[in-house]
């Protein structure tokens, strides 16, 4: 008898031993708990563009994420040769790593926007400033940082390409994306 109780005693052990989970594995009922929302702020955007870009990513698994991100000039476009009035960009991302939509990821993105150029007219010897709205898709690759407070950090850049192609130039149908974002998940 002692045998047979010492041995339901051994089994149920390695049961609760191997029922533990470590920070990289997450248990069904613990993703309930998780937060879910970040909210975060562009800061390279404001300091070396003039532009106010706000983010909001929901994440909808350990590995994937949706986002919207709003930008917002504000600066003179006296001040560069192209400045984004507004953008919108819808996005998603997937990321690589054993932490819960955290580290490396690579993203998607769809892009409305309205820019400024100032292009100069060979014909009249004048600068001549042009307005368009256009429409692109492109990827960007990052990093995403989060404390135990759920203060965020990423840093990202990537490339796109607009469909509407208003120019004679190559570049100019080129669109940038990247920034180092601050913000808080909850």
């Amino acid at each position: 008898m002692k045998i047979f109780l010492s041995a339901i005693f051994l089994f149920f052990s390695f049961l609760i031993g191997f029922s533990q989970t470590t920070d990289d594995q997450l248990q069904k009922s613990d993703l309930q708990t998780i937060d879910k929302n970040e909210l975060r702020l562009n800061v390279l955007t404001f300091i070396a563009f003039s532009g106010l870009e706000g983010d909001y990513e929901y994440l909808m698994s350990e590995e994937s994420s949706v986002g919207l991100s709003l930008l917002v000039g504000i600066g003179n476009p006296d001040d560069l040769s192209e400045i984004r009035n507004f953008s919108i960009t819808p996005y998603y991302r997937q990321f690589f790593s054993k932490k819960y939509a955290q580290g490396f990821f690579v993203e998607g993105f769809a892009m409305v926007l309205n820019r400024e150029f100032e292009d100069f007219n060979f014909e009249f010897d004048t600068p001549e400033t042009r307005t368009e709205t256009n429409f692109a898709l492109g990827i960007s690759v990052g990093g995403k940082f989060l404390t135990r407070g759920g203060f965020v950090a990423e840093v990202f850049g990537g490339i796109g390409r607009t469909l509407v192609d208003n120019d004679e130039f190559f570049f100019d149908n080129i669109i940038g994306r990247g920034g180092i974002s601050l913000g808080y998940r909850f």
